[in-house]
């Protein structure tokens, strides 16, 4: 963590908080980490002489990018099983691929990948749901990326546990570890209510109050899921989540393209957090969340990429574009999800939905540096009449040209500095020939 006096100064600033504003010629103070003042830049002289200044002429400066729900390891597998409808795309390929190849190195080779593309294109904290976060959480802290470590639990045996009795094990231990680290938190990731118990969704309610922590669930992403819950409990899968205790504001749901009115108002009501993949909702043809809806109904909304075989990148600009495209076409209201509203889905909400907003999320003092600076000098980002509608429906994650993450600069005008980028890239060719052989 950078302890030196920083002072970054960008053409434009938009700190998100309040939505909407638009800052020009400031400066964001860094000490020890922190957002310590944003100021007018005539006023750095006078009151920071002292600062490291970085001058950036040409960008807009914006907090760094929180990725809701991601499977990290699965870059490996991106391309692997496209154009598929999603059960078929899981049942027989992606899951008989993990249960062959998944381990350790697996994790650790596809994280690499996944945090290298993501820090490259301003994404600076991501939620992640998949196996051995224990590894996972290794390569976050060397690469110096802020992340949330799901603790898988599944009914079925993998090569990370046997049972659920054995995941939460497992996934306790790992949280203990994780104590006390700046950067690193976690929540409890079950697969989805089709593949966990009634008695360890219980046990999770009960844990994760204890712990504080959130429940990131796979939820009513296809028609068929309601139809299957419906057989096998009973209910439909809100309706059991209620029963269980879980449906409150620590959960945060994912995918949830099922929903009519009355479910709308009922998530509103519990205080329920979406994560919306819209991307990987459209290529699975899952069906579309109702994006529009929930944002009237004052549901916090954030943006996920999910993972890169169901993607296929973990690109949080062409995210936010597509989420608001999405919500005007499917709501016929070009005025639904505006830029200002999209680039609060991938910052602040993403941050109050995994309970970092009082880390993250927005450029404010006493926040941590977090931060994303972005070129708008190129040919597709002029003239700028308007800087946020720019950063949503203009620009793209090439134009990053420098991220910080508390304090420390881990993009150097677009190089990845805290990763052997040609090593990270030299592994995926190792594992892709792996991959390729037919069993």
């Amino acid at each position: 963590m950078s302890q030196a006096l920083l002072a970054v100064m960008p053409r434009w600033l938009v700190p998100v908080h309040p939505e909407g504003q638009v800052l020009e010629d400031h400066a964001v103070i860094i000490a020890g980490g922190r957002i310590e003042a944003v100021v007018p830049a005539v006023y750095v002289e006078r009151q920071f002489g002292q600062a490291e200044r970085i001058e950036l002429p040409d960008h807009v400066l914006i907090p760094g990018l929180v990725n809701a729900h991601t499977h990290n390891a699965m870059t490996l597998m991106r391309g692997l099983a496209d154009d598929l409808p999603l059960m078929t795309w899981l049942e027989e390929h992606i899951w008989p691929a993990e249960q062959h190849w998944v381990g350790p190195d697996f994790v650790r080779a596809g994280t690499e990948l996944a945090i290298a593309e993501m820090l490259a294109g301003g994404t600076t904290c991501f939620n992640d749901n998949y196996f051995f976060p224990d590894v996972t959480a290794g390569v976050a802290r060397r690469a110096g990326m802020r992340a949330v470590l799901g603790l898988p639990v599944i009914s079925v045996p993998t090569a990370w546990a046997q049972n659920e009795r054995e995941y939460f094990s497992r996934g306790l231990a790992v949280h203990q570890d994780l104590v006390g680290e700046e950067l690193l938190t976690t929540a409890f990731a079950p697969h989805a209510p089709y593949t966990v118990s009634d008695e360890a969704f219980e046990r999770m309610r009960d844990l994760a109050e204890e712990m504080d922590v959130p429940i990131h669930l796979h939820l009513l992403e296809t028609a068929g899921e309601i139809d299957g819950s419906l057989k096998a409990h009973g209910k439909t899968p809100l309706d059991r989540l209620d029963a269980l205790g879980l449906l409150g504001p620590r959960l945060l749901a994912v995918h949830m393209t099922q929903l009519g009115s009355d479910d709308i108002r009922r998530v509103a009501r519990a205080g329920v957090h979406v994560l919306h993949c819209p991307a990987s909702n459209l290529k699975l043809a899952s069906g579309i969340c109702p994006v529009a809806e929930l944002d009237a109904a004052g549901v916090n909304i954030a943006i996920g990429t999910d993972g890169a075989a169901s993607n296929n990148t973990l690109d949080m600009f062409a995210e936010m574009r597509l989420a608001a495209l999405l919500a005007k076409g499917a709501s016929g209201n070009p005025e639904a999800v505006p830029a200002t509203r999209a680039l609060s889905m991938a910052t602040i909400n993403g941050a109050r939905a995994l309970g970092l907003e009082d880390r993250i999320g927005t450029i404010e003092a006493g926040k941590s540096a977090d931060l994303a600076a972005v070129a708008l000098n190129q040919s597709g980002t002029l003239p700028v009449h308007n800087v946020i509608s720019h950063l949503v429906y203009s620009a793209g994650r090439n134009q990053v040209s420098d991220v910080w993450v508390e304090g420390r600069r881990v993009v150097r005008q677009r190089e990845v500095e805290t990763l052997d980028t040609d090593e990270v890239h030299r592994s995926a060719h190792q594992w892709a020939a792996r991959l390729s052989v037919k069993e």
